[in-house]
């Protein structure tokens, strides 16, 4: 078998968002509503703002991402995974920042997609007012290479 070309070197690139983001009532609201359950009385929002939150207000978007990799976007991205620890509920009407790294891209043979890389990284969501992350997630998006299938 023939060794695989490397995958490109993007470990430590810097994801860190510029733009605030906030999570608004009427849009905690709608998104809490689509999903059949009631917004919170105490003020948080649907923890499924953790992926949304941390994508939206990153420093690059998903083609962005993709580009960095040496990836053509229109070769379709896939989720692998993506986990989160929480510090602190996501609150409506709070303002967040986004920081984060790549952490690895792993080129690897598949044999259902052919040659792939697993791309990993990492984000955390701060208040913009400052201080500790109330989140830190790490995903895992597999990156079919269709122009290195044998």
């Amino acid at each position: 078998m023939e060794e695989l070309p490397p995958a490109p070197a993007v470990a430590g690139t810097s994801l860190d968002g510029t733009k605030l983001l906030t999570i608004t009532a009427e849009e905690n609201a709608a998104l809490c509503r689509s999903t059949g359950v009631e917004p919170t009385a105490d003020g948080s929002a649907h923890p499924i703002y953790y992926y949304i939150a941390t994508q939206v207000a990153m420093g690059k978007t998903v083609a962005g991402i993709c580009e960095t990799c040496e990836f053509d976007v229109e070769d379709g991205p896939m989720m692998g995974s993506s986990g989160v620890r929480f510090s602190a509920p996501l609150m409506v009407g709070e303002s967040y920042k986004v920081t984060g790294e790549i952490l690895s891209l792993v080129r690897k043979l598949s044999r259902k997609l052919g040659v792939m890389d697993v791309l990993t990284y990492r984000l955390r969501l701060h208040p913009a007012a400052g201080g500790d992350a109330v989140l830190e997630t790490d995903n895992v998006w597999v990156l079919p290479r269709k122009e290195l299938a044998a």
